[in-house]
């Protein structure tokens, strides 16, 4: 039995489902519906103005999602003013009838929170019969844009609302989710960031360990680059084109489609996982328009289209929910793999992605790594192909002295595979290493990619997505006797 725990009011309680009940199941954590609405601001309270932010309705969102294969997707409609209302009387009654509609997808009801003194995050909300009286409630009191006050309140946007709003959420007694998106479409250069700090994530993560779970390591809106006949954007003299991402600075982009949070080895997320934080990373479509669209062209794929987001659980809100939390995920853009199985072995104890191998300081560390690289067409059109998977291992140690520190210069590439290196068995493929024994607490994880880039490089504005395809897995951590 595989066993796992989820916290209700502070309390863990175990849960089990036999190995072979679970499976990894593709999502989207991060989707708009027209729900995320603009706003005549000349009316007091304000109008809201369906289908001016995001375009389509939540069941037409989940038959996409079903078409790329999702098995799982989050609603994530903007807050504004008095959006907690809208959200409550009408976007909650079309997430039921699309649940009618689509019942082999499970959807969960959430918001793209404006947090307070922060960018915005994702809020998933376990799926019960108050859920959309917990959303409203907690919408109401703690987005930053609810209020439609002039001027406006400075609380709404202050650390302490924040932070009032973290201690909320972790007392709630059916824990939610939340992950920060985007977290440097705002930064000004590499390693010089804008809405979110790296202060600000430890503090998250210290104040609602269980519910700040960590961040969109892939963001959406990776269809920006595109014209609607899928060739890139042409430049337009004096202009600048759109970049992956909508990360528009030139000195802060995307690499390989992947926030620089992630995409930097040794970078900030190595430095939060050196501290032995979960913190995870997911993937998304930030779906608001399809770069195809007729009536109005947007920067966005469909959700499951380019990037997802696999979990391994069993088909249930409760283990899909707790498999993000716990960390048993993989995020992958164009399909790269469908499967991603990395397991950690020594002195009979075992660990796969998510978890914990205690060992004894003498021993050596099996790791086996397995994905499955399919014979069939993405979103493109293409068959891509895994080129080489990378090994990448760091030291945990402990608490960081420096709450702004965004690096971890332990953390490395241990080891590169191709495929000479892999066994192969149809799709499947496997690699078998071994890590030598040491008495220092470690972390892996594993990337791969469909390039022959050693590292991803920084994105350009003149760039295909499909051409630079990667994974990332979550970490397996291993403590020392």
């Amino acid at each position: 039995m595989a066993a796992s725990a989820v916290f209700v009011a502070g309390v863990a309680i175990v849960l089990t489902a036999s190995a072979p009940d679970r499976e990894w199941l593709a999502g989207d954590s991060h989707i708009h519906s027209h729900w995320s609405a603009g706003f005549d601001s000349s009316r007091i309270p304000p109008v809201s103005l369906k289908g001016q932010d995001a375009l389509y309705s939540t069941p037409g969102n989940a038959f996409m999602a079903r078409r790329f294969g999702l098995r799982w997707m989050v609603t994530t409609d903007h807050g504004g003013p008095d959006h907690a209302k809208l959200n409550f009387l009408q976007a909650h009654r079309e997430l039921k009838l699309s649940r009618e509609l689509m019942p082999d997808l499970l959807q969960f009801y959430g918001m793209e929170l404006n947090m307070p003194g922060m960018d915005h995050h994702t809020l998933i909300i376990p799926s019960a019969a108050d859920e959309a009286t917990v959303l409203r409630d907690f919408e109401g009191e703690f987005d930053a844009n609810q209020d439609w006050a002039l001027p406006p309140d400075p609380r709404r946007f202050s650390a302490e609302t924040r932070r009032r709003a973290l201690a909320h959420l972790q007392g709630l007694e059916r824990l939610p989710l939340l992950f920060a998106n985007h977290p440097s479409r705002s930064a000004t250069a590499i390693g010089t960031y804008g809405l979110d700090e790296p202060w600000e994530l430890r503090e998250n993560s210290d104040l609602a360990p269980e519910v700040y779970r960590g961040m969109e390591g892939a963001p959406g809106h990776q269809a920006a680059t595109l014209s609607a006949d899928g060739s890139v954007r042409p430049e337009v003299e004096g202009r600048p084109g759109i970049a992956r991402g909508r990360y528009q600075n030139p000195e802060a982009p995307t690499m390989g489609g992947f926030d620089q949070m992630t995409a930097i080895v040794g970078g900030l997320w190595d430095s939060l996982l050196g501290e032995g934080r979960r913190f995870w990373i997911v993937a998304s479509s930030d779906s608001h328009a399809h770069y195809t669209d007729p009536a109005r062209p947007g920067v966005d794929f469909w959700p499951g289209e380019f990037h997802k987001t696999y979990v391994r659980a069993a088909p249930t809100y409760e283990d899909v929910l707790d498999g993000l939390r716990q960390g048993r995920i993989f995020a992958v853009a164009g399909d790269l793999v469908t499967t991603l199985d990395v397991t950690a072995r020594s002195g009979g104890r075992i660990a796969e992605l998510g978890g914990t191998l205690t060992v004894d300081a003498s021993r050596k560390v099996d790791v086996t790594i397995a994905f499955r690289d399919p014979d069939v067409a993405n979103g493109s059109g293409d068959t891509p192909v895994v080129r080489r998977v990378d090994l990448i291992v760091g030291e945990v140690t402990g608490p960081a002295v420096d709450v702004s520190v965004d690096r971890n210069p332990t953390t490395q590439v241990l080891a590169r595979f191709t495929r000479p290196d892999w066994e192969r068995d149809g799709d499947r493929y496997t690699v078998t290493t071994t890590l030598p024994a040491s008495a220092r607490p470690r972390y892996l994880r594993v990337r791969g990619t469909g390039t022959d880039l050693l590292e991803p490089r920084a994105d350009q504005q003149s760039e295909n997505p499909w051409d630079s395809l990667w994974f990332y897995s979550n970490p397996i951590f291993i403590e020392v006797d």
